[in-house]
């Protein structure tokens, strides 16, 4: 039987908040111990929206089927990919085309939204 890869991240894909509830981050944000935590918000559509409070490096990955957006709320938040990198900072925002590897981190605490389609896995396809 082969093992699933573990990943140091506390990433939660319950959807937290339902259609006509208040959306409340900054009690999520004030209750998190973890350093690479991911909360889905909420539902629109086919696609959730998602809370990180991260610090530290996500590893080498790809979505073969998915583009990811991400956010910055707080903080600095680097984009790695294969032939640059991008940093993002308060109130600015990235998409990662499906297929594209990366590896997203963040120098210090820093707070992301992040839109994506519901399926997706948050881990991606290592490379």
């Amino acid at each position: 039987m082969e093992d699933k890869p573990h990943y140091p991240y506390a990433t939660h894909l319950n959807v937290h908040y339902r259609p006509l509830e208040l959306v409340d981050t900054p009690a999520l944000i004030s209750a998190c111990k973890d350093r690479w935590y991911n909360q889905t918000l909420c539902q629109v559509n086919d696609s959730v929206v998602r809370l990180g409070v991260v610090q530290g490096e996500y590893h080498w990955h790809k979505h073969e089927k998915d583009d990811e957006f991400f956010f910055v709320i707080d903080g600095r938040f680097m984009i790695d990919l294969e032939d640059r990198v991008i940093e993002l900072l308060p109130r600015q925002g990235f998409v990662v085309p499906k297929g594209v590897v990366h590896r997203t981190r963040a120098p210090e605490k820093t707070i992301i939204l992040m839109v994506e389609t519901a399926g997706i896995v948050p881990t991606g396809d290592a490379k």
